[in-house]
């Protein structure tokens, strides 16, 4: 079985579209044999995504500092739950716990997280594919932003085409089919 870790708001957003695409991931994780590995929440996406991926028979891992559990937000019908001292063990455990990273829309957060995971595997910390799942053009500007990079020499066209930022799930599969690890950032 392989494990996707999955980064996403703690709230639905004010498009339906977000909700009817975390439980459309959800779905497609479980045909697709993945275990969610997430924040551990019961709010949000995230709660979206997990509730989904039980009720079609898969498994959801949550990663949870201390600080979340006591503000009674921690989702209590999950498979299981690693309870870790503060937010960067959590960010540590989910990167070592999965085989993949994906981005749903979400806020500060998300964002972080996702691109610590990106920053991340260009310097040799993890060899799997990070994923921007592109819902309603939500990652428009993040795509951007990556492609300024490259011109402005900040980011190789290598390490640009391991980022996914992709509309659909078939595009996602693709690219993670396709996926091979690139070398860590060689600084010269």
């Amino acid at each position: 079985m392989k494990r996707m870790a999955v980064y996403c708001g703690a709230s639905t957003g004010k498009n339906i579209i977000y909700q009817e695409c975390a439980k459309e991931l959800g779905s497609w994780m479980v045909a697709n044999q993945y275990d969610l590995v997430f924040g551990g929440g019961n709010v949000g996406l995230m709660g979206i995504v997990a509730d989904t991926v039980l009720e079609q028979g898969g498994k959801a891992i949550g990663v949870m500092p201390t600080f979340l559990i006591e503000r009674e937000i921690a989702h209590e019908g999950i498979t299981e739950m690693h309870v870790v001292k503060n937010m960067h063990e959590r960010k540590r455990m989910m990167i070592d716990l999965a085989d993949c990273y994906l981005a749903l829309p979400g806020g500060p957060g998300t964002l972080e997280e996702i691109s610590e995971v990106v920053s991340w595997g260009r310097v040799g910390e993890h060899p799997n594919p990070c994923i921007f799942f592109n819902v309603n053009g939500y990652y428009d500007l993040m795509a951007q932003f990556f492609d300024k990079m490259v011109v402005e020499g900040f980011l190789s066209k290598q390490d640009r085409s391991k980022i996914c930022i992709a509309g659909t799930l078939e595009e996602i599969q693709t690219f993670i089919e396709a996926f091979e690890v690139a070398k860590p950032v060689e600084y010269k």
